[in-house]
């Protein structure tokens, strides 16, 4: 089976947009600035294993959400 470039660059920009769509998904739900968490996947992915490390981050932080300090009615 030949390898050529081609095909390592297209494996590549899969990876990219792949990883940004889930870092964008997961830090719209986990972080406040969820296009920073998108872009900061981006990033990593020159180096693949620092961007599966990166969402696994992400994957298990707390989600941000509304605060539980008002009182429940009913």
């Amino acid at each position: 089976m030949n390898i050529n470039a081609t095909l390592v660059g297209q494996i590549m920009f899969v990876f990219v947009l792949v990883v940004g769509v889930l870092s964008y998904y997961l830090g719209r739900r986990k972080t406040e600035k969820p296009i920073l968490a998108g872009l900061l996947g981006v990033f990593l992915c020159i180096m693949p294993p620092l961007a599966l490390v990166y969402l696994m981050v992400l994957f298990f932080k707390k989600d941000v959400g509304v605060s539980t300090s008002a009182p429940v009615r009913g």
